[in-house]
């Protein structure tokens, strides 16, 4: 089992596969994760945005931003200049109108694109972020690399992204939910069953706990730790350079 974690390299899918999944489902893609996770996430960004100003950033980058919900709520919680960057302009244009919607334009930067290859200069930000989207990097450690480039010494990387429990019955449960309960809702109130599909088997398949923590110290992160929640259903992993 740790062999094949280790092994995993990125997304089966290539970018531009990404891209297209995301700015299909983005009209729906805010309400779909209250769903699935049962709400559970908004707890679980709120321990995310603890964590990074905690260090009292002035500049955050926040990948894989999505609609903006944790660009967001990283500028309500005082962190002067954030920018959020993904792949997808449908997701992105979504997000734009939210942050006009709550005045946050002139600290909210939204930028589309690559994790892999960021338009920023090495040392760049003093925090940076990804929920739910590291699964979907095409090269995970490049990806990794990348941030860590940009991320300047003594800077928090925090992710946010699903694990899988490990304890009965939680374990089993996690499977019924992704394999079976997350496509079914996917086709039914996003009206994209495979989207959902490619979601729920990406997140079954992506390595967690120790087996990303040791991905991060090859990459030369430190201070590596694992924070897992709501049974092991998602992890937090801190590290800094």
């Amino acid at each position: 089992m740790a062999e094949k974690e280790d092994s995993y390299k990125g997304s089966s899918l290539n970018k531009r596969e990404v891209e297209q999944m995301f700015d299909t489902i983005s009209t729906n893609y805010d309400g779909m994760n209250r769903v699935i996770s049962f709400g559970i996430d908004v707890k679980w960004r709120k321990k995310v945005v603890k964590m990074v100003t905690d260090t009292k950033p002035y500049a955050a980058l926040d990948i894989a931003t999505g609609t903006g919900d944790l660009a967001v709520s990283l500028a309500q919680a005082g962190v002067p200049r954030v920018v959020g960057l993904d792949l997808s302009e449908g997701m992105l244009a979504l997000g734009r109108k939210k942050i006009a919607q709550k005045n946050l334009s002139e600290r909210i930067e939204m930028v589309q694109g690559d994790s892999e290859n960021l338009p920023f200069d090495e040392n760049s930000f003093d925090a940076v972020t990804v929920a739910f989207g590291v699964r979907n990097f095409e090269n995970l450690e490049k990806g990794l690399a990348e941030i860590r480039r940009v991320l300047k010494p003594g800077g928090i990387f925090v992710i946010l992204e699903t694990s899988v429990p490990t304890k009965f019955p939680f374990r089993q449960g996690y499977f019924l939910h992704t394999r079976y309960l997350l496509p079914f809702m996917g086709k039914v109130f996003a009206r994209d069953q495979k989207a959902y599909s490619y979601l729920s088997a990406s997140a079954a398949s992506f390595p967690h706990g120790e087996a990303l923590n040791n991905i991060l110290k090859k990459i030369g992160f430190i201070e590596v730790k694992d924070h897992p929640q709501t049974f092991g259903a998602a992890t937090i992993y801190t590290a800094h350079k």
